[in-house]
Parts: structure tokens; sequence; C-alpha cells
């Protein structure tokens, strides 16, 4: 017999999607990368770090949802630590870019797509991102309490992180192939030190307002 149990929370988990839909699209450090990888080492590159967002993203997912709400509250100073590694990622992804576009443009390996060793660099890259960023974590604490109201039953909970995985799948790897077709790539050879500098850039500012806002 078909279970429909989540059909009375319905509304909630339209919701709940919703802001996620207006998370994951909107521009931020994840975002931007899968972009900026897509662009300068094409499809297969983009995808890798767009798989190690999406893992990085349910992995709090899945921790939220087993109540690391709570633990949060118990222990507050880890999230600290947290914060602290997350900014010192981005500021090492600036620095990363920066050097890249200080590079002349008779340097091809940025522009060479990986081989497969370095796919899985850059898969450790992109659940790197997600993993270091305390924002991701209060993000799903809101999502969960929209998506997922007290006393919902496993269904909800399984319909609405099961949702948000398609949907970020959807995204993301959207970014990824998107950005990597041939058109794109070429506008990205003729401007490529102009990209790297300004995604250096963001990632300084990512770092440096993650290092100072207050959580």
């Amino acid at each position: 017999m078909l279970d429909l149990t989540p059909t009375p929370y319905l509304p909630q988990l339209l919701v709940a999607w919703t802001a996620y839909i207006i998370a994951v699209a909107s521009p931020g450090p994840a975002v931007l990368a899968i972009i900026a990888t897509s662009v300068s080492r094409g499809r297969s590159a983009g995808l890798a770090l767009a798989f190690g967002v999406l893992s990085g993203s349910y992995t709090w997912a899945m921790l939220t949802a087993s109540g690391l709400s709570a633990l949060i509250r118990t222990y507050g100073q880890a999230i600290i630590v947290l914060k602290i590694a997350g900014a010192c990622y981005l500021f090492w992804l600036a620095y990363n870019a920066l050097r890249a576009a200080m590079q002349g443009d008779a340097q091809p390996s940025a522009l060479r797509v990986p081989p497969t060793s370095s796919l899985k660099k850059l898969y450790l890259k992109g659940l790197g991102i997600h993993l270091t960023n305390p924002k991701a974590i209060f993000a799903w604490i809101m999502l969960v309490s929209l998506g997922m109201p007290e006393g919902a039953p496993v269904g909800v909970t399984a319909a609405f992180i099961g949702g948000c995985m398609l949907i970020g799948l959807v995204i993301f790897c959207g970014f990824a192939i998107v950005f990597s077709l041939a058109p794109v790539h070429r506008a990205y050879l003729k401007s490529r030190r102009i990209i790297e500098s300004l995604m250096a850039g963001f990632f300084a500012f990512a770092g440096f307002k993650l290092l100072t806002a207050r959580l």
C-alpha cells in the first residue's frame, strides 16, 4: 500500500524546497567554485566539484535532521573553530585563484581537463567548501524547521531530504554542464586573468565576512 504520510505536510515541504532552491542557486563560494572550475577545466572537473559540494551539503542535512541543532547549543565553541577553519579555507582558495591569475597565458596546465586522480581532489575541494562553512549548518537548521515540523513522521523527513537532494543535483550539476559549454570556455580563455582575479577577490571577501560574522 502506498504511504501518503508526507501529503498533509506538502505545503510546508513546498516552502522548504523553495527556500532550498533560492539558497543553492544564489551566488556563493560553492556555486562560484563550480562555475570557475567548469569554465576553466571542463565538464568532468565541474561535475566532480559539484558532487563534492552535494556530499558536504547532505552531510549537514543528515546531521541536522538527526538533532545537530541541540548539539550546537551544547557545544557552541565548536562552531567558532569551524568558522575559523572555513575562513582559512576560503583564504586558501583566494590564494590559489590569485596565483592562477598571475600565471602567463603560456601556462596551459590550469586549462587542461585533469586526469582521474585530480577529479578526486576536486571532489574533496567541493566537500571541503561545504563542510567548513558553518553558515551551511544554520541554513539547514532553518530548512529543517520549515520542512520537518516537530512530531512529523519519518516519511516527511525522507521526502524533505530526498527532494532537496534532487534539487541540489539538478542545480549544481546544471551549473557545471552549462558553464562547461564550448562558447563559455572560449569566453573564459579570452578573459581568464580577469575572472581568476575576481574569484580571488570574492573568496578573500567571503573569508573575511565569515571570520567577522556573528553566527
